[in-house]
């Protein structure tokens, strides 16, 4: 199954489109499902050193920024989506395309949740250049590649609910995602430089931490 990209369709919603609110539903039903908040929780802290801010990319609509704001992280957001009124009044929300955005130099630690699966290997390869210049950690959780898990989606999600949008852009996600080393490789995360972890869960989320090796 060779990685192609299409448009989804809540690219072409606005932030306050019943279909867009109702896919943001959707969402957060599948992210419990996959237990990718709660991975990111867990694991984060280990990786991130006291003061370290964190930058979210492609935040949404923050409910995983909120959850470790509550697990005493400092996470900063970015997405093209205004700022969402409940989020921490402290932190920034940088409302921009991360393609563009401009002081990665700020954050150190950088971590993002059905993102990177949305941008093309030359789009990935910029975005590298920039997350390498200054970050020390980078965390994800990606879509597995997987025919297996369009079916299954495209059978389960009617049963939660999952509306138009949330099915054409589950299986378009999934096309796009991940398989083995190609997103740190894709990035230029590569050894002896940085030091890399992939996890593949059986749900089909491709658990990616990568950590800056101390330079000599």
């Amino acid at each position: 199954m060779q990685r192609t990209l299409q448009p989804e369709l809540l690219d072409s919603l606005p932030h306050d489109h019943p279909d867009a609110l109702h896919n943001r539903r959707d969402l957060r039903l599948t992210n419990a499902l996959l237990g990718s908040h709660r991975w990111l929780a867990r694991a984060l802290p280990r990786l991130v050193r006291p003061g370290e801010p964190i930058l979210e990319l492609g935040a949404g609509t923050g409910e995983l920024g909120r959850r470790l704001h509550r697990e005493n992280l400092t996470v900063d957001g970015i997405d093209l989506w205004p700022r969402p009124h409940d989020w921490p009044p402290a932190r920034a929300w940088h409302r921009d395309d991360l393609r563009a955005f401009e002081n990665f130099a700020a954050y150190p630690v950088v971590i993002g949740n059905l993102i990177f699966h949305q941008f093309s290997g030359i789009e990935l390869r910029a975005l590298g250049e920039k997350l390498r210049r200054h970050a020390r950690v980078i965390v994800a959780c990606e879509p597995q590649r997987r025919r297996i898990s369009q079916v299954l989606y495209r059978a389960l999600g009617p049963l939660f609910g999952a509306n138009r949008v949330s099915l054409h852009d589950a299986h378009v996600s999934i096309a796009a995602g991940f398989r083995g080393d190609e997103l740190p490789h894709a990035l230029g995360l590569t050894a002896p430089d940085w030091e890399i972890s992939i996890t593949p869960t059986l749900l089909g989320v491709q658990r990616l931490i990568a950590v800056r090796r101390s330079r000599s």
